[in-house]
């Protein structure tokens, strides 16, 4: 690959961002942005641009927005745009890339994949690393190919995870990427097949895995509300109304599922207790959860679940 390249870039949310902006600021011209379609959003349910859209667009750059590639008429168009492209970049883009589209830039697609591939291939690598208690994350650089993040991989970079919230990871892998993506294009590393050994799934995070199981241990749980923040927001029913918690911490205690067990919070669990330290009660801001207690009484004893 040259010093200066034709690319379409393609991704969605903001782990998106630092790439394009990388990019551009590396001298590469960005000939086309590819991105999910705009959706509504907010109490007005109006259409926003995704936040690679909206950046783009500042930038002056073409953005595309097929809302799938089973329409052959968007594979066609796509197909015509690389033919003046060296390579596509692919970061967090959402829609699955027939074989067309991987084959009609002249270098391929590569993928800034969150994760220390083989382990997390999909949709929620970030998430599904901090619900497991990796100690360690990463990014890898693949040449992507039909499987579901099987292709080779070019290049990688670790990072703790040190009891970092997804949205901590989030950012700092959009980083490490971005700064690797580069890395590779000016000096592309010979591809190494990805293992199958140690390969595992990270299916996309459902609404319902952010209510927080007090039979489970309080270990478990800490590592659910990091990994759940900020979205979709771990939560726990206490005396009957609906909590957010956005942080907390584990504490010695005798295992006494489903209730607290002192009058600042503490949720016994199976195994430990779990201590939340920043909160959000329905229709309010998030408070830490000494001033949350000021102006709503929980004693020990209440029901949690």
């Amino acid at each position: 690959m040259g010093k200066s390249l034709r690319i379409v870039h393609m991704g969605t949310p903001f782990f998106a961002v630092p790439a394009l902006d990388a990019l551009v600021a590396a001298g590469h011209e960005i000939i086309a942005v590819y991105t999910r379609a705009p959706k509504p959003a907010g109490r007005g349910k109006q259409l926003q641009n995704s936040p690679v859209h909206a950046r783009a667009e500042a930038m002056g750059i073409p953005v595309f927005c097929p809302r799938t590639f089973r329409d052959p008429a968007a594979v066609a168009q796509f197909v015509d745009v690389a033919r003046a492209a060296d390579v596509a970049t692919v970061a967090a883009y959402g829609l699955i890339l027939p074989p067309a589209v991987l084959a009609a830039p002249r270098l391929g697609c590569l993928n800034i994949h969150a994760s220390l591939l083989p382990r997390w291939r999909g949709a929620a690598p970030i998430q599904r690393a901090i619900l497991a208690g990796d100690a360690t994350t990463g990014v890898t650089i693949m040449q992507m190919d039909e499987g579901l993040d099987t292709g080779a991989m070019l290049a990688s970079a670790a990072t703790p995870v040190n009891g970092k919230t997804a949205g901590t990871l989030f950012s700092e892998l959009a980083d490490i990427g971005a700064d690797l993506l580069l890395k590779v294009l000016a000096s592309p590393p010979d591809p190494v097949p990805q293992p199958d050994v140690g390969a595992t799934l990270a299916p996309r995070i459902e609404k319902a895995e952010a209510h927080l199981d007090v039979a489970l241990p309080a270990a478990q749980l800490e590592r659910a509300v990091r990994a759940f923040n900020p979205a979709p927001g771990a939560w726990l029913e206490v005396a009957g109304e609906r909590v957010k918690i956005l942080a907390a911490s584990v504490e010695l205690a005798a295992p006494s599922p489903g209730v607290t067990l002192d009058d600042r919070l503490l949720i016994g669990t199976a195994q430990g207790a779990l201590r939340p330290t920043i909160l959000q009660r329905a229709g309010k801001p998030a408070m830490d959860v000494k001033a949350l207690l000021n102006g709503w009484k929980v004693p020990a004893g209440t029901p949690v679940s």
